[in-house]
């Protein structure tokens, strides 16, 4: 709890002084619910799609510049009908209701078997009270003219299309074809594990599982969360990029990622091993969450982050020269100057093991987590607050109110985060790889690989380095009463969550522990996330979102040249006491904290590299596409030859006929094209004789006119709706 509240406190820091949308309140609202449901990130992900697509259409609805994405609509395989509503006199009274009315029902649906149900429930109630709406007004009838019961279709209607999207809501978004290649890993005894396939994931098995939300989950080896994810309905995602390919099962894969090395049967040093190099680096990196280790870093933009997609490695060999094996970290130098003070940043000097143990927590997102998506949703909010930031797409054109650029911003990132949650999981279940917890005690078990010559050889073994992996011999304090562990490997790592009996005073530390014990920097009762590694959600949602923050607000700098995060001593860390002095975290920009976000996952245990550097190369390519695809509904321009407003339809929305009142001249031709780009209706007029278009023969839904002069120019654009 004192995580969450540290969280909620940075992240509203600015929150006081700014008037919030309804948008908003949703969002925190909807954030809130998270943090009290079971930690499902693709779960959660949607849920927060399907939100902002809602908050969206309820606003781009009466905009003649925005096209809706799901209201009149067909999305993915869904027709979302619609017959138009009249004009609302005050555009903000009926955003605010239809918004309302429809997160209202949507989210009483998705969070009534929560297992925070009861405050989530209470919490969407009292806004929804707030306001002074009535729930139990739960009509869809729109065509009175009602906007609450055009909030009520609308929630309604994004129910149903969640009912049939892929993701088997009906039965809790339950595996139906997935099974699981190796038997469960009984976490309450260290037992041999050298028959399973150390290539595929391996369950776990608890005395008693918390999930990363800090729920009790009533089953003793949790299923895998989402393999067959891929065939869920995305956003921007293209489909002309989808390979259907069976491992058991029909996996849906957006991205053609390379295959996860497989561990070699080879008799050269274990490091050369693509595989064991990944692994053996998880368990290096462990030793630095030693808090009695004197080791310091600068933590500062000054030293950390500007890392260049270009250099991100590709091959075996630059994976070795990206990722320090035994000093940790990656290649970045930092920044030379503060954009926006043109000052160089500060230097911060803090103990390696404080750093990194603060990074394992803070990205994990857990306990009271709002999961990865969630939090980059957290981070959006804390931007949006921040005095500095204009509220421009891009950072272009006229300042938004704090309405339009929430519902445009959360769309971009909440169609980011649901297409991450796509393709990472279809990857994960189609490949079905490996976790270190597994990767490390297997090859613990079998030995060591690095030299043919000493006891011990396995070529399925793990690779010795110096004073970090080694064999126990005789002397050793890890022999074991008579011998019986002599000759096997030891690690020296994080101790595991059997050195920890209270959290708030103690700490595991680091020390020699037989291989077989090693532990990921996590609770003991979650050990690691209940899925596949490959590849890593973390890098991928952070590097998406990263890429939409950019975009957004037009500048890769947090605003003021960045963003902070304050750590006080022994008050943050949740699996153990800690850090054991005040630190900042700090970003330079958005790309800088999605990379330490990746960095974090390998500290925790939880992501070899091989698991992260496709995970952002991917994430980079969803966010770009997330964004395209929202600014292309934002920008449906009304606009003239002038620049003046020369056409006004009405009524408004149109039946049969509609009337234009125009300046415009001569002839023309008047255009008809649906949403979707399809050509509806022409008709060639001159508008010195006739304002009149009949359309008997339309169908009802939303349109694009466009009136075009003789000489081809456009010069009127417009959205309208036939009724």
């Amino acid at each position: 709890m004192k995580k969450l509240l540290l969280l909620l406190l940075f992240f509203a820091v600015c929150t006081a002084n700014a008037q919030q949308s309804v948008a908003r309140q949703w969002n925190e609202v909807l954030l809130d619910a998270i943090r009290s449901d079971y930690a499902r990130p693709t779960v959660h992900a949607r849920n927060l799609h399907h939100s902002s697509v809602v908050m969206y259409d309820a606003w781009a609805l009466f905009d003649d510049s925005a096209q809706t994405v799901f209201l009149g609509q067909t999305y993915g395989n869904y027709d979302c009908n619609f017959n138009g509503i009249l004009q609302p006199e005050n555009l903000d009274t009926a955003r605010h209701e239809i918004m309302s009315y429809a997160l209202y029902r949507l989210l009483i649906h998705r969070f009534s078997t929560s297992p925070g149900a009861t405050e989530t429930l209470n919490n969407v109630q009292d806004l929804f009270l707030s306001f002074g709406y009535d729930p139990l007004f739960i009509s869809t009838d729109y065509s009175t003219g009602s906007y609450a019961a055009l909030g009520n279709y609308l929630g309604n209607e994004m129910i149903a299309f969640g009912n049939q999207d892929g993701s088997n809501e009906n039965l809790e978004y339950g595996n139906q074809l997935y099974g699981p290649s190796n038997p469960p890993l009984v976490l309450s005894e260290y037992q041999d594990i050298t028959d399973i396939d150390p290539n595929h994931w391996q369950p776990l098995s608890f005395d008693l599982f918390i999930d990363q939300s800090g729920n009790s989950v009533p089953v003793a080896i949790p299923d895998f969360l989402g393999p067959e994810w891929g065939a869920v309905i995305p956003f921007a995602l293209d489909e002309a990029n989808l390979q259907i390919k069976n491992n058991g099962f029909d996996s849906h894969l957006y991205f053609d990622t390379q295959a996860p090395p497989l561990i070699e049967n080879s008799m050269a040093d274990g490091l050369s091993d693509p595989y064991k190099w990944n692994f053996t680096l998880v368990a290096a990196w462990s030793a630095h969450l030693d808090p009695e280790d004197p080791t310091e870093i600068d933590i500062s933009p000054a030293a950390l982050g500007n890392v260049n997609i270009d250099t991100y490695p590709t091959s075996f060999e630059a994976y070795k020269t990206f990722y320090d094996l035994i000093e940790g970290g990656d290649t970045g130098k930092g920044h030379k100057l503060n954009p926006y003070t043109n000052q160089p940043y500060e230097p911060q000097l803090v103990k390696r093991s404080d750093y990194t143990r603060v990074l394992a927590e803070f990205w994990a997102d857990g306990p009271d987590s709002e999961t990865p998506p969630g939090h980059w949703f957290t981070i959006l909010n804390y931007v949006s607050d921040h005095p500095l930031l204009e509220k421009k797409i891009k950072g272009e054109g006229f300042t938004m109110t704090n309405l339009e650029w929430d519902v445009k911003s959360y769309l971009a990132l909440g169609g980011a985060m649901h297409d991450a949650a796509i393709s990472t999981w279809g990857i994960k279940g189609y490949y079905d790889y490996v976790r270190p917890i597994s990767a490390i005690r297997y090859m613990a078990g079998k030995g060591q690989s690095s030299n043919s010559e000493l006891p011990s050889f396995d070529p399925h073994g793990i690779p010795l380095i110096p004073n970090l992996i080694d064999i126990i011999d005789e002397n050793d304090p890890l022999a074991g009463p008579a011998g019986e562990f002599v000759g096997e490997i030891k690690i020296k790592a994080w101790r595991g969550p059997d050195f920890i009996n209270d959290p708030e005073n103690d700490v595991a530390g680091v020390g020699w522990i037989l291989g077989t014990h090693w532990w990921p920097y996590q609770r003991g009762t979650f050990v690691t996330p209940p899925f596949a590694g490959y590849i890593s959600g973390h890098s991928t949602f952070s590097r998406a979102a990263a890429e939409v923050m950019t975009l957004l607000t037009g500048d890769a700098f947090f605003p003021g040249g960045m963003g902070t995060f304050d750590i006080k001593a022994n008050e943050f860390l949740v699996f153990e006491n800690g850090p054991s002095k005040d630190l900042t975290l700090q970003w330079a920009t958005y790309r800088d904290a999605s990379d330490q976000t990746s960095l974090s996952r390998i500290w925790g245990g939880i992501h070899p590299p091989i698991d992260d550097i496709p995970g952002r190369l991917m994430g980079d390519e969803i966010g770009k596409q997330a964004f395209a695809k929202a600014e292309l509904l934002f920008g449906v321009k009304t606009y003239s030859e002038d620049g003046d407003d020369n056409a006004v339809l009405f009524p408004i929305p149109f039946q049969q006929e509609m009337n234009l009142a125009t300046d415009i001249t001569g002839e023309c031709t008047v255009q008809l094209y649906s949403l979707n780009g399809e050509l509806s209706f022409s008709e060639n007029i001159n508008f010195n004789e006739k304002s009149k278009i009949e359309t008997p023969s339309l169908s009802s839904g939303m349109y694009i006119l466009t009136i075009t002069n003789s000489d081809g120019t456009t010069v009127h654009r417009q959205k309208v709706i036939r009724q």
